[in-house]
């Protein structure tokens, strides 16, 4: 198996299938920024010649997951079976649900849960109470680890090995004039936040954002998961956060572990 920290998959082997990976790339070509595509942009993006991309995106249009008009694909409502697939796999978001709901109410401010894949972290979960960022969050998101109060909160639970490892395979970049890009520093930060449990992140994301986050655990202790509430800096600074947001957040994220350990 490989180190989940290392951000990489399996080595090639046996049971290695090449055309589905090839048929994951062509999925992941599309995002945001490109939603249609002529099939030379998708062979571009994926890395692939013509020929294989052109076979890709035949097989996932008869299989109902791409259409095309002839000239532009692109992903039909049907993809989002793949991540349902998780979602429902694992009941923890439905029984946290409820919880972030009631938090948001509290709190008024929005709320994600995440989970750490590689040197990203993926929003599993999301609770909106306005929008307050430019960046588009949803479920699947995908943001750096690094600069995230939830992805350094997940970022805790790593060996000292494997976290400077993949601190060092992100290559930390400095998103807003706040960001800590140091792996030095960062190692310190983010084995504080262990200590502590729960982290704070002000401005590093996006300048004008200010977030706070805890660990989601299961019945053994594991760090499995993080949710937090974000806010606006201008009206919620550090001192704010931990007075006003921190408590009935780690109220929140207790509730969801304790929850967890009775199933």
């Amino acid at each position: 198996m490989a180190n989940p920290a290392s951000g990489q998959g399996p080595s090639p082997s046996d049971g290695y299938v090449q055309s589905f990976v090839r048929g994951l790339q062509v999925i992941r070509a599309f995002g945001s920024a490109n939603p249609r595509m002529t099939l030379s942009e998708v062979a571009a993006s994926a890395g692939m010649t013509r020929a294989g991309a052109r076979r890709m995106l035949l097989t996932l249009q008869t299989l109902g997951y791409v259409v095309s008009d002839g000239k532009m694909f692109t992903l039909t409502p049907r993809i989002l079976d793949l991540g349902f697939a998780y979602l429902s796999s694992m009941p923890i978001w439905n029984h946290a649900e409820p919880v972030m709901e009631a938090l948001v109410e509290k709190v008024k401010e929005s709320c994600s849960a995440a989970v750490l894949d590689g040197t990203d972290v993926v929003y599993v979960l999301r609770v909106p109470t306005r929008k307050i960022m430019t960046i588009g969050l949803g479920v699947g998101s995908r943001l750096p680890a690094y600069c995230t109060s939830m992805g350094r909160v997940l970022l805790s639970g790593l060996a000292d090995d494997d976290l400077t490892r993949l601190l060092g395979t992100c290559k930390p970049q400095p998103l807003t004039k706040y960001t800590v890009t140091d792996v030095g520093e960062l190692v310190i930060r983010i084995r504080q936040v262990g200590r502590q449990g729960w982290s704070i992140v002000n401005q590093e994301l996006e300048e004008g954002l200010l977030s706070v986050a805890a660990p989601i655990t299961d019945r053994g202790g594991r760090l499995i998961a993080a949710i937090n509430v974000s806010g606006q800096a201008n009206r919620t600074n550090v001192r704010v956060a931990q007075e006003r947001l921190l408590p009935p957040l780690l109220e929140a994220a207790r509730t969801i572990s304790a929850g967890l350990r009775v199933w």
